[in-house]
């Protein structure tokens, strides 16, 4: 592994069965990930591809209030797509899902070419699909 490659992200969930099957099992298998482990309190979600897994955690909490991204924590994870196809892909299956997206496909101005997809977890947590064309950045 690279120095400073993920290596994995802890996502805390109210109801980790229940958001697995409504919303992580169909995003994370379309980005390649695929369930190695299964445990009460914790899945384990793992892409050889990426050399990364995705640990799905069961809160031992009700959380007091809403999700805010614009307080200090966790404002949003994105994904990298090699094509804005796939944004599209992802952007059908998260409709068909009923899953929250914020701000459908578009091309935003961060950098010539950004095109991404964002949208909600259940929890409200916030997460984007980008494609950055080769050669955007530097």
């Amino acid at each position: 592994m690279s120095l400073g490659t993920m290596n994995h992200l802890g996502i805390t969930l109210s109801d980790l069965k229940r958001n697995e099957e409504k919303f992580y099992a169909p995003v994370l298998g379309f980005l390649g990930y695929e369930k190695v482990e299964d445990m009460d309190e914790m899945t384990l979600w793992f892409s050889a591809a990426h050399g990364c897994s995705i640990n799905l955690w069961q809160a031992k909490t009700k959380a007091k209030q809403p999700h805010d991204r614009y307080a200090p924590g966790f404002h949003h994870f994105a994904f990298n797509a090699d094509s804005r196809e796939e944004i599209d892909r992802l952007h059908a299956l998260l409709k068909k899902i009923g899953a929250t997206v914020l701000d459908a496909p578009a091309e935003y101005s961060y950098v010539p070419g950004y095109y991404a997809v964002f949208f909600a977890d259940p929890d409200g947590l916030k997460y984007e699909l980008a494609h950055i064309p080769p050669g955007a950045i530097g």
